[in-house]
């Protein structure tokens, strides 16, 4: 029985990804903080390995603890960087000729294998540096930005209407924000019950039974309706997939070029500045002044998630009354706003409160994919998510390397510095599409 939904396909894949990330942080944090100090690492409270007091060794010990893993995790985003960029663009492009099932077995193999990886990390207890080697196996077959840059690819070839799109893709942000808002609110009791390998276990089980439905049930109607039996060498193979990059523009009006450019270059500054900032805000909250344990983070990560059950609502409510790139602007500005908020957070209820200013997060990329994939031809679909989730992984690492780089700089004298930064930042990604905005005025409505 072939299926035509890639939704269930979605839901796995989104619920190891927002599983791991936590968990490895937090794996990666207690190892650090044994090889760095003489304090124990308890999972079930928080006290021994933190303290608010300034003047006590273990506030010292943390903030170096701090800098530790944030230069770490720099170290494993730049290891995936090359790798990442060449599978994502390679896998997303040539979907077109190949179909769209391609990238995702792909991209879930090389998950199934980074979990497996790093599950015999933890159960033997290898050295934590090797979870570099994680990170480039996942890079190597297409990560989770490959994965879903085929999910969206999929459901835009089925997809005949603009406003369709635009709700299409919204419910799956939605979605994401279910599975990630649940996950982030049980990683915590993951982590205390099971423990790190029993976690990293089940993701590795979820990964299976994903890989498992798209390998025999997920059905893809545009590898039926390519032409069969048609060879090519590699080479040629490697030229198409730069040459049909290139005709993306190319084939565009000088008019519609530019509208491209400044979309991609919207939405790749947002994406960079929102991606950066989230795997800070786990550091931020383990150290002082809020001293969160494992359960809190769950609870924070799960608020967090809110923000694509919001954003969904936020576009099927103002879709009817306004534009998607009045939409985008609201997002841009409720973030900016949460940004500044939270880098003066202090408390454990501020830090909760803070999450209501990112209600409409995700509303400018759902926006933004929606107004990209009404400039472009139906064929130029695969390509097009090609050059999003291209620009999307380059943008990811270089945005977490810088963030944790900065962060690992700032966090002695002021912790809340990289959110002020990236509050100050996101004004570029506002300031291009107000240039959208009046430029689509002017050439009479492409976006409409």
């Amino acid at each position: 029985m072939k299926i035509l939904y890639v939704e269930p396909a979605i839901f796995l894949s989104s619920f190891a990804m927002s599983l791991t990330s936590p968990l490895t942080t937090q794996y990666l944090y207690k190892r650090i903080w044994e090889e760095t100090s003489n304090y124990s690492f308890a999972l079930d409270n928080n006290i021994s390995e933190c303290d608010k007091n300034k003047s006590s060794p273990i506030f010292a010990v943390q903030k170096e603890v701090q800098q530790k893993v944030s230069l770490f995790s720099l170290q494993m985003e730049m290891s995936g960087l090359i790798p990442g960029l060449m599978s994502t663009f390679i896998l997303l492009s040539s979907s077109d000729r190949h179909g769209r099932k391609f990238p995702m077995i792909l991209s879930s193999v090389g998950a199934l294998a980074t979990s497996i990886w790093i599950y015999l990390l933890s159960y033997f207890a290898f050295p934590f540096q090797l979870l570099i080697a994680s990170t480039f196996i996942g890079a190597f077959c297409g990560n989770y930005t490959t994965f879903y840059g085929a999910c969206f690819a999929y459901i835009v070839d089925q997809c005949k209407e603009s406003k369709q799109k635009t709700i299409r893709i919204a419910i799956i942000d939605f979605m994401l924000g279910l599975v990630t808002g649940l996950t982030g609110l049980s990683s915590g009791y993951f982590i205390r019950e099971l423990g790190f390998v029993w976690s990293f276990l089940i993701i590795a089980i979820v990964l299976t039974v994903n890989l498992t439905y798209i390998l025999f049930f997920l059905y893809d109607p545009m590898k039926e309706s390519l032409p069969q039996n048609v060879t090519i060498s590699c080479s040629e193979g490697f030229k198409d997939l730069f040459y049909r990059t290139y005709m993306l523009f190319k084939n565009a009006s000088g008019k519609r070029q530019l509208l491209l450019c400044l979309l991609l270059f919207t939405m790749v500054t947002y994406f960079f500045l929102v991606i950066g900032i989230s795997p800070v805000f786990i550091l931020y909250e383990l150290g002082a002044p809020l001293c969160w344990n494992e359960i809190f983070i769950g609870y924070g990560s799960a608020l967090s998630s809110t923000s694509f059950l919001s954003s969904f609502l936020g576009i099927w409510l103002f879709s009817y009354c306004m534009e998607d790139i009045h939409i985008a602007f609201i997002g841009i500005f409720t973030t900016t706003a949460g940004m500044a908020i939270a880098a003066f957070t202090r408390t454990t209820l501020m830090m909760f409160l803070v999450r209501a200013a990112f209600l409409f997060a995700i509303m400018p990329l759902s926006a933004l994919r929606s107004m990209l994939s009404k400039v472009v031809r139906p064929t130029e679909q695969g390509t097009l998510f090609a050059c999003i989730a291209f620009l999307e992984t380059l943008g990811g690492v270089t945005a977490t390397s810088a963030f944790n780089g900065i962060y690992s700089a700032t966090v002695a004298w002021f912790p809340g510095f990289t959110f002020l930064l990236s509050a100050g930042l996101l004004f570029i990604p506002m300031i291009s599409l107000w240039y959208v905005m009046i430029f689509n005025h002017f050439i009479k409505g492409y976006l409409d």
